[in-house]
């Protein structure tokens, strides 16, 4: 038997509340209910809720709602799900839509003091690439995978939650707290109780994997009855990092399968999500052709210590520096980092300087830049 979960092109999250919801919430109504081992289809939305469109003009980055992310399809009921349980999700398919976009938002990203202007590239996804008139001499081999993926928190665990972000926002950080702009359901308390879904936490949630990808398994600890499964957030490819804050979003279909295992998370003491691999995906690494530019903790003359999000920025910088050597802007190379370059701590204990790795594959240039080339002999 085979469940499916349709969307309406064309038409937004909040004309949808029935099937599609944009926070966590323990109340929101589950769409479907099915038995374990049954195969979902499920379509859904790009991050973004259709708002980038294929018009080369950047007004529809400048104005994007950011209030309106994730939109989700969902939530799934899995009969015998309940606290203290695993929910298996297999990724057995996902297809993906023939568009897809990258965006550089002000005031979002790694390098977001770095980048304060927007910018937007368009892809055209066919046979198995991506590839855009603003990315000259790039194509993207795909790796499909859905960036959110999550079960319901509690109400317990969503007071946590709240908790110990706005004590993080006090103490200057950067949380987004709940929030009723944009919400959907946009029905009280719900709306601003729910929590927003950029960040990834113990439901799972925005996590951006890109090894979840068919063939993946997706272990996640369940809070509610029925654990209530929502996903969203599709991405064509995506490098490890995320880096720009967007990969190839896209919007998507996908086949799924459902297990439980009883007191799973109880027993292994499994608080945050666990995953199987896609093999599909670690196949990626194996490159014709890479080259890898290495940061560590030092700005300048001055010394950081055992600082790893310094030294990724400056494995990124040196390599966003590279790719503007081989041609390209400093937003393009911005973009081209976000969808196919991987971050890796490379190690944490030589003090004191950690090491990141940025590996950029050369397979993605049609025909590979001779100043990439001559690195890569």
């Amino acid at each position: 038997m085979v469940t499916r979960i349709s969307i309406s092109p064309g038409k937004r999250c909040a004309d949808e509340p029935d099937r599609c919801h944009n926070r966590w919430h323990p109340d929101i109504k589950p769409v479907v209910e099915v038995e374990p081992g049954e195969i979902v289809e499920v379509e859904t939305r790009d991050a973004l809720d259709g708002q980038i469109t294929s018009n080369p003009s950047f007004d529809d980055v400048v104005n994007a709602d950011l209030s309106v992310v994730h939109p989700l399809t969902g939530p799934i009921y899995v009969r015998g799900a309940r606290p203290g349980d695993l929910l298996v999700v297999e990724v057995l398919d996902i297809i993906p839509d023939e568009f897809g976009f990258s965006v550089i938002i002000p005031g979002f990203g790694f390098l977001r003091d770095l980048y304060p202007r927007p910018y937007k590239v368009r892809w055209s996804i066919s046979g198995g690439y991506a590839t855009s008139p603003d990315l000259p001499n790039v194509r993207v081999p795909g790796d499909p995978f859905f960036g959110v993926m999550g079960v319901a928190p509690s109400r317990q665990l969503m007071e946590v939650i709240r908790r110990r972000e706005e004590d993080l926002r006090v103490r200057g950080g950067f949380a987004l707290p709940p929030n009723p702009r944009g919400a959907v359901p946009a029905v009280e308390p719900i709306a601003s109780e729910g929590l927003r879904t950029i960040p990834p936490r113990e439901n799972g949630g925005n996590l951006d994997v890109r090894h979840f990808s068919p063939g993946s398994k997706v272990y996640f600890p369940v809070f509610v009855e029925g654990a209530l499964f929502s996903l969203g957030d599709a991405h064509f490819a995506q490098g490890d990092g995320e880096v720009c804050g967007t990969a190839i979003e896209m919007r998507a279909k996908a086949r799924l399968r459902f297990y439980v295992i009883k007191e799973g998370a109880r027993r292994y003491n499994i608080r945050f999500p666990i995953f199987k691999p896609s093999e599909q995906s670690i196949r990626r690494f194996t490159w014709s052709k890479t080259i890898a530019v290495t940061g560590v903790g030092v700005v300048d003359e001055r010394q950081e210590s055992e600082n790893a999000t310094l030294s990724a920025r400056y494995a990124l910088l040196n390599l966003i520096e590279i790719l503007t050597k081989a041609g390209y802007t400093r937003e393009q190379a911005y973009i081209i980092a976000s969808v196919a370059v991987d971050l890796r701590l490379s190690q944490l204990v030589d003090v004191p300087n950690f090491t990141v790795s940025a590996f950029l594959p050369l397979d993605i240039f049609i025909e590979p830049p001779r100043e990439l080339l001559d690195l890569a002999l």
